[in-house]
C-alpha cells in the first residue's frame, strides 16, 4: 500500500510539473494569444516569432538533455526549470515589450524541457528501478489537464480581466503547482539497480533505425505544432466560428488528459508502432476536419482527435526511448526531442509567413498534416527495419553450428 501511494505521488508530481511548464509557462499563450493581439497590438508575424523562440528554447533544453547523463544534475535542472517556468510566466505579463516577450518564450521553452524531458526521464527510471509497469500514460495526462486548465481559466477571466492581468493570474497558479511538483519528486538512485537487486541494462536499437525515428518524431513536431500554437486563431477565423477558438482549444486539453492512458492499452496489444502508426493517421484527420467540413461541432471533434492523438504519440515515442536507455532515459528522449523541437522552431515561423502572405492560416494547416502524411510513411519503413534487426538480433543470439 506504501509503495502505490508513493508511486502515485511520483507521478503526482511529474503531473502537476506538466501543467505548470506546458500548461502554464507554455500553452497559456495559446488562448491568449488573440487576446494579445486586440489588447496589445501583437501582429500576426510576431505571435509567429514569440512561438518559434518558445521551441527555440524547447530545443536547446533537449539538447542539454541529450548531452547529460547523470541523474543528480538532471534532478537539480529539473528543480530549476520549475522556477524558471514561475518566472517566464510573470515576465509575460510585466511589459508589452516585444524583445522581453522573446526572453519569457524562450525561458519557458527551457522550462518545458525540464519537465518533459528530465522530470519524465527521473520518473521512468524511479518506476523501473522500483518494478512498476515503464508506462507514462498517467504522468503525462498532465499536458491535457495543462491545455484543458488553461483554456478554460482564460475563458472564465477573460470577461473581467485583460492579458496583463491573466499572466499574472497565472503566476499565481504557476507558484501552487510548483509545490508538489519539487516535493513528490524524491531524490533519484545512480545505483542502476532496482530494489531487487536486478541491474538496469541498456538496449539501444540500429543507427538505421533512430535515424528514421528521429526523422518521423519530426514530421510529427510539425503535425503538432501549427495546431497546438495556432488553433484558437484559426478557428476564430473560420466562417460562422469567431469567438469559438478558446473552445476547441478547450476541447484539446480534454481529449489529451486521459488519452496517454488509453494509448498504453493500444501499444499493449498492437504493439508501439502500430499504435503510433494508427495515431498518427487519426492526428491528420484531426488536422485537415475544421477545413473539410464546417461548423462547431466538426470543429470539437477534429480537436478532440487531435488532443488525444498528439499526446499519445509523445507518450509512446518518450517510453520508447526509456526503455531502450532504462540508465539515462533522458539521453535518449533528448535526441528524440531534438528532432521535434527543430520542427516547433522551423514550423510556427513558415506558418506565421503564410498567415501573413494570405491573411488567414489555413495554408499551415495544409503544410502541417502533409508533413505528417510523410511521418506516417517513415513509421510504416520503421516497422520493416525493426523486424530486420530482431532477426539480426536473433541470428547473432543463436549458437553457432
Amino acid at each position: 500500500m506504501n509503495e502505490q501511494r508513493e508511486r502515485m505521488k511520483v507521478l503526482g508530481a511529474g503531473i502537476f510539473s506538466l501543467i505548470l511548464a506546458l500548461g502554464v509557462a507554455r500553452f497559456a499563450y495559446t488562448p491568449l494569444l488573440p487576446l494579445m493581439q486586440q489588447q496589445a497590438g501583437l501582429g500576426l508575424a510576431e505571435a509567429g516569432w514569440l512561438a518559434a523562440i518558445n521551441y527555440a528554447g524547447y530545443l536547446s533544453g533537449a539538447l542539454l538533455a541529450s548531452m547529460i547523463s547523470d541523474l543528480h544534475l538532471k534532478d537539480r535542472l529539473y528543480r530549476a526549470g520549475m522556477i524558471v517556468a514561475i518566472a517566464s510566466t510573470l515576465l509575460m505579463g510585466l511589459t508589452d515589450n516585444l524583445w522581453v516577450w522573446l526572453l519569457s518564450r524562450y525561458i519557458a521553452g527551457l522550462s518545458s524541457a525540464a519537465a518533459m524531458l528530465f522530470g519524465t526521464g527521473l520518473i521512468l527510471n524511479w518506476l523501473m528501478r522500483h518494478q512498476h509497469r515503464p508506462e507514462l500514460g498517467i504522468h503525462f495526462a498532465g499536458i491535457g489537464l495543462g491545455i484543458a486548465g488553461c483554456s478554460s481559466a482564460v475563458w472564465l477571466m477573460s470577461p473581467e480581466f485583460d492579458w496583463r492581468q491573466q499572466w499574472f493570474v497565472f503566476t499565481a497558479i504557476a507558484c501552487l503547482l510548483a509545490i508538489p511538483a519539487l516535493r513528490w519528486l524524491p531524490a533519484p538512485d545512480n545505483s542502476g539497480l532496482t530494489r531487487s537487486g536486478q541491474k538496469l541494462e541498456d538496449s539501444p536499437p540500429s543507427p538505421l533505425f533512430l535515424r528514421l525515428f528521429m526523422a518521423a518524431y519530426f514530421c510529427a513536431g510539425v503535425g503538432y505544432v501549427v495546431s497546438a500554437t495556432f488553433i484558437v486563431a484559426i478557428i476564430n477565423q473560420l466562417p460562422g466560428m469567431a469567438g469559438h477558438g478558446a473552445k476547441i482549444f478547450l476541447a484539446i486539453g480534454i481529449g489529451a488528459a486521459p488519452a496517454c492512458i488509453s494509448w498504453d492499452f493500444i501499444a499493449r496489444r498492437t504493439g508501439e508502432l502500430n499504435a503510433l502508426i494508427l495515431a498518427a493517421i487519426l492526428q491528420i484527420v484531426g488536422i485537415l476536419l475544421p477545413l473539410a467540413v464546417d461548423g462547431l461541432i466538426p470543429a470539437i471533434f477534429a480537436a478532440l482527435l487531435f488532443g488525444s492523438t498528439f499526446v499519445g504519440m509523445v507518450s509512446l515515442v518518450l517510453t520508447m526511448a526509456g526503455r531502450y536507455y532504462p540508465t539515462k532515459p533522458a539521453k535518449m528522449m533528448g535526441k528524440m526531442t531534438l528532432s521535434y523541437g527543430a520542427a516547433q522552431v522551423i514550423a510556427p515561423a513558415i506558418t506565421g509567413w503564410l498567415a501573413t502572405q494570405y491573411g488567414h492560416y489555413a495554408g499551415g494547416l495544409w503544410l502541417a498534416a502533409g508533413v505528417m502524411s510523410i511521418g506516417t510513411g517513415l513509421l510504416v519503413v520503421l516497422k520493416v527495419v525493426e523486424k530486420r534487426d530482431m532477426a539480426a538480433a536473433n541470428l547473432m543470439a543463436c549458437p553457432q553450428n
